[in-house]
């Protein structure tokens, strides 16, 4: 394998694992919603995305909920390459999922793609304003 060869791992250290971690998210992050997921990112100084689940009983059954957390993983793990920002700040996301009509993997891996995009969007504004406001 090539040494610049992107790796497709998904890995401890690219979840969320702690529940101080998922509260600091959902406190303090900008939400995106997209479809029938809300995307709640964070940035963190890793330099890579950081991703943690949370699919309520309300979605469905064990069976549902544990397809959806395994098509959310995929996209995640396919897309994790192309999120975040350029200048190499990641982010710690939560993905919550309303219940819908179960989707295919491109559509999840386009909904998450959207909405991190989007929030990476909002955080640079705020960025702009914060140094634009202290100069």
């Amino acid at each position: 394998m090539p040494s610049n060869a992107q790796r497709f791992k998904f890995g401890r250290s690219r979840r969320l694992t702690l529940a101080e971690e998922f509260r600091s998210v959902q406190r303090r992050g900008y939400r995106q919603s997209q479809g029938p997921l809300t995307v709640i990112a964070l940035p963190n100084t890793l330099g890579r995305c950081r991703l943690g689940l949370s699919i309520s009983r309300r979605v469905g059954p064990a069976v549902v909920r544990n397809r959806l957390k395994r098509m959310l993983r995929e996209s995640f793990r396919l897309e994790q390459h192309g999120l975040g920002d350029t200048a190499g700040v990641g982010y710690d996301l939560v993905i919550v999922a309303r219940r819908h009509t179960p989707q295919d993997l491109e559509t999840y891996r386009a909904l998450v793609r959207e909405a991190v995009i989007r929030l990476d969007k909002a955080y640079a504004r705020r960025d702009r304003r914060a140094g634009g406001s202290a100069s």
